[in-house]
């Protein structure tokens, strides 16, 4: 690896990685070329990122895997899967890739995860972990009942063997013993932060006890000198491998449950790797290889990065690895206010899912570290162990990221909120996140929260209004309470000019011509389209409803006075809160026309945040012209996007405490 003085280069600087436009070039090199090139794509992996952010450190701890995977496999005719998406740099350098990282993660460049449209080598875009086996399992199968000699492989790390899928995927593959599917096990040890559970204590003792392979190698070099009988012992001894690995490391994890184990190997050994992949691609069944990682490996900032190794990081600079400076985030908010709450209330306690640094529990977790509980990427058993907790009597607050809510739904409602347990679920990247891609665009919660009857759902619009609205939250013992804030740095504080019920005004502006209600982080917004309305001699009220769920009745009022409702929410159109507002006033008798503004219901493309939102129409500009023209041609009746039905009284007419 290159010093970091000598950071950045540029691709012209690097004749090898220049000349790999398929995985097959690879082959044509000798140790002392694969090892120059190893250099090389570290050097383009720092510069990269350092210009625009990424998954640095878990890139630079699997170049030599990478290399030695597409030397030994056939990609695309073998598949490979990689759970998590990020660890893909190198695979994308490696498969022709290489001259686009000038634009990564940005719009129109290469996205920061696999991606079908760009290339034919990339299968599986979704970069939720935990979920490569289960691709994998039936992929192999679907080769197998095709007849088609195609091998699988699934590069599953940074955690993702602590989520539940995964094992319920190796509880399938091991029944599969004709399947051509590998498991290369990236063990670097850590999700985000140090990997935590039973598994990884198992995994660790594997790590960090290296007895059976060297026993092994010692008996086989003295046993082999002797003539005659060595040979013939060894392949005895040999043959007894599941006994000794049985008293020596716990391999029978994995053997246990039928499925061949290989390893643990050094993944930073690329010889090492490829014997060892070799050797699993010739065995007719499922295979594991057991690869130990650092992540970070070969940039010594991200290897001296006590945090994350440089997990996921914005600009910096590649020559000393410092990050360029950023103003403060949402989730600072957040992260001071949930101290401050846990050093008044010692029934309060902190839950993430390996996010603990990212979702702003680190400083939770070193003032009260026997009140916080990470379990690992197991959001499904996060949110059903947050039940318990409030049944045994704490307040749990679980902060995870909104995207990965989604696969947690089903333990919301029948766990927390059938039981009405008083659990504080705090949503952070809500709303467009923008640059890591469709994957991680937070606009499913709010939809899929209005369903869940009793659940009571927050949405601040400044830094002061997370504060508040989690001490709120918290104050809520009967029943789920949601908290979601977005990526980024928050606005300016905006005041409120009065208030109406539970919600906040922020603007009452002449006539009552239009209300606009402004969910979240879209009040801004909502603040400046007033201004342009205002300008064209429009009346203008916005309102924010600081919780949006339930439905505030001042909100209804004030919607029967206004002849045009606006609603801006950072979330999915259907089925979020400006329908919800729409099927209540419908309720509730209001004939007001209703407008809905929110995110298209489709897959967006890796973008900047503000890009993105101009681009689907939810840019002050706009917004304004839209409502201007509404407003020119009348807006007399029911309007057109009227979804029909009502919600429950009883949803209606609840208010958090607080």
């Amino acid at each position: 690896m290159a010093p970091a003085a000598d950071f950045p280069r540029k691709l012209a600087d690097m004749p090898l990685l220049e000349s790999i436009t398929e995985p097959r070039d690879l082959r044509g090199l000798d140790d002392d070329q694969l090892a120059a090139l190893a250099t090389e794509i570290r050097d383009l992996l720092v510069r990269s990122c350092a210009k625009v952010g990424g998954h640095l450190g878990p890139n630079l701890g699997v170049v030599e895997l990478t290399l030695a995977l597409h030397r030994v496999f056939d990609s695309p005719h073998d598949r490979i899967v990689f759970d998590t998406g990020h660890q893909a740099y190198v695979h994308k350098m490696v498969t022709g890739r290489a001259g686009q990282f000038d634009r990564l993660r940005t719009e129109g460049g290469l996205s920061g995860y696999p991606s079908q449209a760009e290339s034919v080598h990339d299968i599986v875009e979704n970069s939720h972990a935990s979920t490569s086996l289960s691709y994998a399992d039936g992929l192999a199968k679907a080769y197998r009942v095709r007849g088609e000699d195609r091998h699988v492989v699934a590069v599953i790390g940074d955690g993702a063997l602590t989520g539940g899928m995964a094992w319920e995927a190796l509880n399938n593959i091991a029944i599969a013993q004709d399947s051509r599917l590998v498991i290369v096990v990236n063990d670097n040890g850590r999700s985000y932060t140090p990997t935590v559970g039973g598994l990884t204590t198992a995994l660790t003792s594997l790590r960090t006890n290296p007895r059976y392979e060297h026993f092994l190698d010692l008996v086989k070099k003295r046993l082999t000198s002797v003539k005659g009988v060595g040979p013939a012992a060894y392949d005895a001894l040999h043959a007894m491998k599941k006994g000794l690995k049985d008293a020596l490391a716990p391999q029978g994890l994995f053997e246990d449950l039928g499925l061949k184990y290989v390893g643990p190997i050094d993944g930073h050994d690329r010889v090492a790797v490829e014997q060892a992949l070799a050797q699993a691609k010739r065995f007719n069944g499922p295979v594991i290889v057991h690869a130990l990682t650092h992540k970070g490996f070969g940039y010594e900032a991200a290897e001296r990065h006590e945090k994350d190794q440089f997990h996921q990081i914005g600009p910096f600079d590649a020559e000393t690895g410092e990050a360029t400076p950023k103003g403060r985030i949402w989730t600072d908010f957040f992260s001071e206010e949930v101290v401050a709450i846990g050093a008044e209330r010692p029934d309060v306690v902190a839950m993430t899912a390996a996010m603990m640094h990212p979702v702003g529990l680190d400083g939770f977790n070193a003032r009260f570290p026997e009140r916080t509980f990470d379990v690992g990427i197991a959001e499904q058993h996060a949110v059903t162990s947050a039940a318990g907790l409030a049944m045994g009597g704490l307040h749990p607050v679980v902060a995870i990221y909104a995207t990965f809510l989604n696969r947690a739904f089903d333990q919301v409602l029948m766990d927390v909120a059938l039981h009405r347990c008083g659990v504080t679920f705090v949503l952070d990247r809500a709303g467009v996140t923008g640059d890591d891609g469709a994957s991680h665009n937070g606009m499913w919660d709010m939809s899929m929260l209005q369903v869940v009857p009793g659940l009571r759902l927050a949405a601040p619009r400044d830094g002061t209004r997370v504060r508040e609205l989690l001490r709120e939250a918290v104050d809520v013992d009967d029943a789920p309470t949601v908290l979601r804030i977005p990526k980024g740095s928050p606005p300016d504080d905006l005041p409120a000019v009065d208030r109406a019920g539970g919600a906040d005004v922020l603007v009452r502006d002449g006539a009552r011509d239009v209300l606009v209600v402004a969910v979240g982080a879209m009040a801004t917004t909502a603040v400046q389209v007033a201004g342009r309305l205002r300008d064209q001699g429009i009346g203008v009220t916005v309102v924010d409803p600081r919780w949006v769920k339930p439905v505030d009745p001042a909100i209804v009022e004030l919607a029967r006075d206004h002849r045009l409702v606006v609603s801006l929410e950072d979330n999915g159109v259907i089925g979020g809160c400006g329908a919800v507002l729409l099927q209540t006033l419908v309720a509730a008798g209001v004939t007001t026309p209703v407008r809905i503004h929110g995110i298209p219901q489709q897959f967006h493309d890796h973008a900047n945040r503000a890009v993105i939102l101009e681009r689907i129409g939810l840019g002050a500009q706009d917004l304004a012209r839209g409502i201007v023209e509404e407003m020119s041609t009348g807006v007399d009746g029911l309007s057109g996007s009227a979804t029909g039905g009502a919600v429950a009284d009883a949803d209606v007419e609840q208010q958090p405490r607080g």
